[in-house]
Formats: structure tokens, sequence, C-alpha cells
């Protein structure tokens, strides 16, 4: 489990991270979202010890993180880090040989994950010859090189289409099964919402909320909608409810008295057929737009 303490990083007179404090739990996939400079990037950086610690702290398993630790992480930058003018087999192979493997165990690796990837058939053409969502498949690939004990991914899905999206969700998941903890940033809410165990949302260099999807849904106001033939206006008088829409014969309300949105089920079932009733469930952007909001 990897956990930061306040972690503080300042560029001039700029703090870009504020007293940021967060968990990483292991064998699971945390979603890191924020808007452009929020903080992401540079906590990410902080925690490989790509960037240096103002103030805080970043442990591992309970203990200062060391160099030795980060040895074995998995570390996948925003920017592509590879060499464009190098084959794709070798610079790859050469990358699993400085997290510790033999030419062999790397070969057979890298071999594998790019099948899976599609790439199998062009691994010994350089970086450059291919597109920017192939030169992102090989990027993951270098991330996980070595069995990583911990996986730290900017932007890992950027770029990818629907079958690579796919690909790399399962060999995330996979870790994940292993008991390997994911921190990866998206600006794809959807994607993070259907594929994330534990949530942590930045705004403005501070963490604003993190937890499960489900936390942070039932943070907020408990929401209900009721659909029924007629007019809904009564819903409004129905005491311990607040009405926050009204279309097409649906109406939807927060319950402010619990018990209150089975006072609204009694009175529209008296009144006549109900064709629809139950609870709301915020998407992810609407919460994200709520606990980011200034």
């Amino acid at each position: 489990m990897l956990t930061t303490h306040g972690l503080t990083r300042r560029f001039g007179d700029v703090v870009a991270v504020d007293s940021v404090s967060m968990t990483v739990p292991d064998g699971r996939l945390t979603g890191f979202i924020g808007g452009n400079g929020a903080g992401k990037t540079t906590t990410m950086r902080m925690i490989m010890g790509v960037l240096g610690v103002h103030a805080g702290t970043v442990t591992w398993n309970g203990a200062p993180i060391t160099a030795q630790d980060r040895r074995h992480f998995g570390y996948m930058p925003e920017e592509r880090g590879l060499y464009p003018k190098q084959p794709i087999l070798d610079q790859l192979i050469y990358l699993g040989r400085l997290k510790g493997m033999s030419t062999a165990a790397a070969r057979a690796a890298v071999l594998a994950n790019l099948e899976r990837f599609g790439l199998a058939g062009r691994a010994k053409e350089r970086v450059e010859k291919l597109s920017l969502g192939n030169q992102q498949r090989v990027q993951i690939v270098a991330a996980l090189l070595g069995d990583p004990r911990f996986l730290v991914l900017d932007e890992p899905f950027s770029g990818l289409d629907p079958d690579a999206v796919d690909s790399m969700a399962a060999m995330l998941r996979e870790h994940v099964a292993r008991g390997v903890p994911v921190l990866f940033s998206s600006h794809q809410l959807d994607l993070v919402d259907r594929l994330c165990d534990r949530l942590v949302v930045m705004a403005r260099g501070r963490v604003v909320a993190q937890g499960t999807s489900d936390d942070l849904r039932t943070a907020g106001p408990v929401r209900f909608h009721v659909a029924a033939p007629g007019d809904l206006g009564w819903v409004r008088d129905i005491p311990g409810v607040l009405v926050v829409g009204q279309q097409d014969g649906t109406t939807e309300f927060e319950v402010a008295t619990p018990g209150a949105e089975q006072r609204v089920l009694a009175e529209a079932v008296r009144r006549g057929p109900v064709t629809s009733f139950g609870r709301v469930v915020p998407p992810l952007s609407e919460i994200y737009r709520k606990v980011t909001a200034a």
C-alpha cells in the first residue's frame, strides 16, 4: 500500500501540490482525476522520485519510500519516454534489463504483451513509424515490465482505440488480482467510473474527495424520481422533499427528511398508475463537478 502525507510541491511562488494526503490500497484500481493543472502529474512525479518533495512524506507499506522500492514500480509518464529511432523490441528488452530481468525473460514478456496489443508483427520497427496510439501501447508495455509491485500510470488510455482500452483494462485487472496497487490518471470519467475501485479527486492542488464511487455518490443529497401520467406538480407539496427537476412526466426530487420518498410514492399510487419510481444514481461527471466547484 502506498500513502502520501501532506505532500507539497512549489514552483516559485506557485503551490502546485498543497498538502496532499491519499492512500492507494493493495489490489485496487485507484482513479486519479482532476482538471488540467490540478496537480495530478506533479503528485505522481513526486511519488516516483522524479520531482523533489518540499514538504510531506511518501510511505510504502508503512515505511518511508526508498529508491530500491521505486526500482520495482512501473511508471508511465504522460509524455512518452521512448527512443523514436530505436526498434521497439530492442529498447523494451533494454528497459526490462534495467529492471533486473534477463534478456530472455525480457524478450518473452515483451513479445507476449506486444501480442496482446496486436503489435507483435511490428516488434522490429522503429517507434517513430508507429501511430501515436500504437506508441502509447508500447509505452504501456514498458511500464508493465518486471512484474511491478506498484503501477503509476499518467493518462494510460489517452489515444487508445476501444480494443486497446479493453486489452489495457484486462492487463490492469490481472495485476490487481495479484494484489498490486494501481494509480492512474484520466480525463475519461466514464472509463474511470467503470474500472476503478477507488477515486481520488484533485482541484487547485488539493485532494477534494476520495473513496469508492459509492462513497462519493452517497455523500451528497439522496435523490429519487417518480414517473406517472398527468401533472406531478403536487410533489412539491409533500413535506421533506425538494423538487430539482421535472420533464416529460418525470419528477426528480431530493429527500430532506428520511422516509419522505415513501410519502411521494404512496401519494402517486393513490392518484393513479406509477410507471417508474426509484433512486437516482448520479453519474461520476456530476459528482466531479460538485466536489471541484470553487
